[in-house]
């Protein structure tokens, strides 16, 4: 499979991308105490099936074996750091953090983008982790640049993530997109000699997914129903994400904004 994308994929996945963030954006906006992720689920999926596409989580299988996935948009809360099913009737209480993660196709490909957000008034500690996170989001695609290397994106967003002492899950990273929900390269958070070397070219297009946990623990299991992905020492934890295309001039343009 190709790692790049041509100028006409990548115009599809534009359209695909701003329709996502309306997707996003209506489902954040009804983020409330007492509201259920069921509610929340049937909103983004409402916009994008009216906006002529398809979710790509909903029916989602990682392996052949795999529970398909029941939902188009994985929503976790607090200590859920991803793959949360949405098609839950949990209830959403004030002070909780939840986290909105939510793909597409349209025309043929795909895009992926996340946020967390608090439910009502939450700690301070809380809004600081939300923030710093998508900041670190931010200086990777500062940092996704023709000619430089996925581990400068990573280096980035660790080096923004580690002087406030928290933790970085290491099990699960970024990767690629667009003819698959998941592909080549992985994107991982944090600089590792396990992830070899490779250069961004034009035409690219990431999924860049920094994972943060309060605590500074990166350990995960995962919970009973098979999908949802927890932070081991059950502390709560952001997650925000974007899908990025490197463009001839050589730098990243969002095709998927942030609604928040």
């Amino acid at each position: 499979m190709a790692l790049t994308k041509t100028t006409k994929e990548i115009d599809a996945m534009r359209r695909g991308g701003a329709l996502l963030s309306r997707a996003l954006k209506a489902a954040v906006d009804a983020v409330a105490p007492g509201v259920k992720l069921s509610e929340l689920d049937a909103i983004a999926e409402s916009v994008i099936r009216d906006g002529g596409a398809e979710p790509s989580f909903k029916g989602y299988k990682g392996s052949p074996d795999d529970t398909p996935f029941p939902s188009t948009v994985c929503i976790s809360v607090n200590e859920e750091i991803v793959h949360g099913l949405g098609n839950r009737d949990r209830v959403l209480q004030e002070g909780d953090i939840v986290g909105l993660d939510i793909g597409l196709w349209l025309e043929g490909l795909c895009t992926d983008m996340a946020v967390t957000v608090p439910v009502g008034e939450v700690k301070p500690e809380l809004i600081e982790l939300m923030r710093v996170t998508r900041e670190s989001l931010m200086k990777g695609v500062e940092a996704a640049k023709v000619g430089d290397a996925i581990k400068d994106i990573s280096r980035a967003i660790e080096g923004h993530i580690k002087p406030h002492g928290y933790g970085i899950v290491r099990a699960l990273v970024g990767h690629g997109v667009g003819h698959q929900v998941h592909e080549a390269p992985h994107v991982p958070n944090f600089v590792s000699p396990r992830y070899p070397h490779i250069e961004i070219q034009e035409g690219m297009c990431l999924a860049l997914e920094p994972m943060v946990s309060l605590s500074g623990g990166h350990k995960v299991d995962t919970a009973a129903d098979g999908w949802s992905i927890v932070l081991a020492d059950g502390s709560p934890g952001a997650h925000f994400e974007v899908t990025i295309a490197i463009t001839k001039e050589g730098g990243a343009e969002i095709l998927t904004p942030l609604p928040v």
